[in-house]
């Protein structure tokens, strides 16, 4: 793909397709696909995994799955069509750590160590926290990350019940989980286990569940333990923070001789199927214990908040590829990230590690993109469903538009994307064959009185002069 052509007018765009099937209306209307995209330049993988693409590719899609990638026209009808002449078409983005009601919180506590982050400003705000914050913070969320071309992401919040049912609105696909502190005892325990089984495979199977442990600074071992157990008897998966910087590993050690990692595989969770958020603080002794787990393990990177916390080391991402474990990428929440922009993680993700590792050899362009779909999917628990544009895959597919003048020209059709273009260069979205957002146009949710009704209760939310916390920090 050396010179996109321009990008059509949504009339165009979204046209009946007669150009390309001059034959359709001779053909029986059963036969029609659901939406069929054409004149795009597909994201593939091969048999060994390895990133390419298919110029002038059409892309089929019937009953929400991939039905045909393909070189080329096909004449065949549709119910709806895309000509996407100049655009790249790729898995969509996973993200796969985040806290999405926390977009309300964006900026209200900058430049600072994470202690006082935590205990001076988040956590005194989320005691203020209503249903109805964390309902349209969910609202606000999802629309940046259909524009920014994620079509699932892993969340772990509190009235997750609230998060489900603006994610089954908005079409997003997502695994959900309800946070619990052994502070609440054992019923925060019990209401992220009853929120797991209720939603589980919900919103036409978009929506699927991890218990919700905190981390292991806040969740003591015999709750961790009670969790794994119940992750085995329900075949749940569980998603927490663990090892996020190295002053929590250090801290650990200081205080019972093992490094969170262990203090893991001593509750029994590195048996379950485990989604450890940041990781940056795993070491190296860490990696024999990850190595023995039995369980599905991943990791999930954000390095943007790593980067403005100060902290001075990252996920090693090479050391656990060695391993076999995934690891996907994230934003964590907007309170620390300031955005929910995956794409921006996957250019980070690529440029931390080569400054990290002093090569400028790792993490190529084409390695980052596998990290941004495949690994994501697989860290999320949906290796088998999402994460490649390929027949019998769900239909989660974004097209990107490089005709803009700071992706020309294409040299590296793989660089181009990784580090040239934006997420705001996502025209279209689409999620088990759905089109969440046409040429920029969100169908699904409504910003502008999502935005409005926040601001107005924005006082309420970040008064913090009650002196209450819904948790103390402390590794």
């Amino acid at each position: 793909m050396t010179s996109p052509e321009p990008t059509p007018d949504a009339k165009t765009t979204q046209g009946s397709g007669a150009a390309d099937a001059p034959n359709t209306a001779a053909r029986d209307a059963s036969d029609a696909a659901d939406l069929v995209i054409t004149h795009c330049t597909a994201l593939v993988h091969d048999e060994r995994e390895q990133i390419g693409f298919v110029e002038d590719a059409t892309i089929v899609v019937r009953d929400g799955r991939i039905e045909t990638v393909a070189a080329g026209p096909l004449d065949l009808p549709a119910a709806e069509r895309i000509d996407a002449r100049g655009q790249v078409a790729m898995p969509g983005l996973v993200n796969c750590h985040t806290h999405t009601p926390m977009v309300t919180l964006r900026g209200i506590a900058e430049d600072l160590p994470v202690e006082q982050w935590f205990n001076e400003f988040v956590w005194p705000i989320e005691s203020n926290l209503q249903d109805r914050d964390v309902e349209l913070g969910a609202r606000l969320a999802c629309a940046e990350m259909i524009r920014g071309g994620v079509t699932c992401f892993a969340d772990h919040y509190f009235s997750m019940d609230t998060v489900a049912a603006v994610t089954a609105g908005s079409g997003l696909r997502a695994n959900l989980g309800q946070t619990f502190f052994s502070s609440q005892g054992a019923a925060g325990r019990e209401r992220s286990l009853d929120f797991a089984l209720r939603h589980r495979d919900t919103a036409g199977g978009r929506i699927t569940t991890s218990l919700a442990p905190h981390a292991p600074y806040t969740v003591d071992e015999a709750d961790l333990a009670a969790t794994a157990l119940l992750a085995r008897e329900h075949g749940l998966p569980v998603h927490l923070h663990a090892s996020e910087n190295r002053d929590q590993c250090d801290a650990s050690v200081a205080r019972d001789g093992r490094t969170p990692i262990e203090v893991l595989a001593g509750a029994g969770l590195l048996d379950t199927d485990l989604l450890i958020a940041h990781g940056t603080g795993i070491v190296e002794r860490d990696l024999p214990v990850l190595a023995r787990a039995t369980g599905r393990i991943a990791v999930a990177s954000a390095p943007r908040g790593y980067l403005k916390f100060a902290w001075p080391t990252t996920t090693p991402v090479r050391a656990l590829r060695a391993l076999g474990i995934p690891v996907g990428l994230a934003t964590d929440g907007a309170a620390s990230n300031n955005s929910l922009d995956v794409w921006e993680s996957m250019a980070l993700t690529a440029l931390v590690q080569k400054f990290t590792g002093a090569d400028p050899r790792r993490l190529t362009s084409r390695e980052a993109l596998h990290h941004a779909t495949l690994q994501s999917a697989r860290a999320v628990g949906l290796g088998d469903r999402i994460g490649s544009l390929a027949p019998g895959r769900r239909a989660d597919i974004v097209l990107v538009d490089l005709t803009g003048p700071h992706t020309q020209p294409v040299h590296d059709l793989a660089a181009t994307l990784v580090h040239s273009a934006r997420s705001g260069d996502v025209r279209t979205t689409i999620v088990d064959g759905r089109v969440l957002m046409r040429d920029r146009e969100l169908l699904t949710l409504d910003v502008p009185s999502v935005v409005q009704e926040m601001n107005e209760r924005m006082p309420a939310l970040i008064d913090r002069g009650h002196g209450r916390r819904v948790q103390e920090y402390g590794t």
